[in-house]
């Protein structure tokens, strides 16, 4: 098979677009002649080609795309929004606002769990002090940090 140039969408002379009218067969010769249209992916650069391609390979994990193109979250998602836009979609902002509203979510129980967290190693370093000074048997104590796990 011979090496084929890739196809252009715009007219190089007026910069209108261009229409597909003829469809060949290399094999046998078959001749196809019409009006056919582009796929959406023809009028994208290059650039946006690739990152779908390289989206699409890894199976839309933006932390594998953010590894294999050596860039942060926020510029995958930015080439992202603008792939959706040059394929005609609108990017909806209230996704952003999502977005931001789970990843607060998630500080916000990060940081509940570690003040629980901080919280029972307190209460068992308190214990642990109230059997150094004589105040509770061992026994006690360890039915209090039983309790403590029961009640995380």
């Amino acid at each position: 098979m011979k090496k084929l140039n890739p196809v252009i969408t715009t007219c190089p002379v007026c910069e209108h677009d261009l229409h597909i009218t003829h469809l060949e067969c290399e094999h046998c010769n078959t001749k196809i002649s019409g009006e056919f249209n582009f796929s959406k992916f023809n009028y994208l650069d290059q650039e946006t080609l690739l990152f779908i391609e390289l989206f699409v390979k890894n199976r839309g994990n933006i932390k594998a795309v953010e590894k294999e193109m050596n860039v942060s979250y926020p510029t995958v998602k930015r080439h992202l929004e603008e792939a959706i836009v040059a394929l005609g979609y609108k990017v909806d902002e209230d996704d952003e606002d999502e977005e931001e509203d789970i990843v607060e979510l998630k500080k916000s129980k990060l940081a509940e769990a570690q003040s629980r967290i901080a919280e029972a190693k307190a209460k068992k370093l308190e214990i642990l002090d109230k059997i150094k000074g004589g105040q509770l048997k061992v026994e006690d104590a360890i039915e209090q940090i039983k309790k403590l796990k029961e009640n995380k």
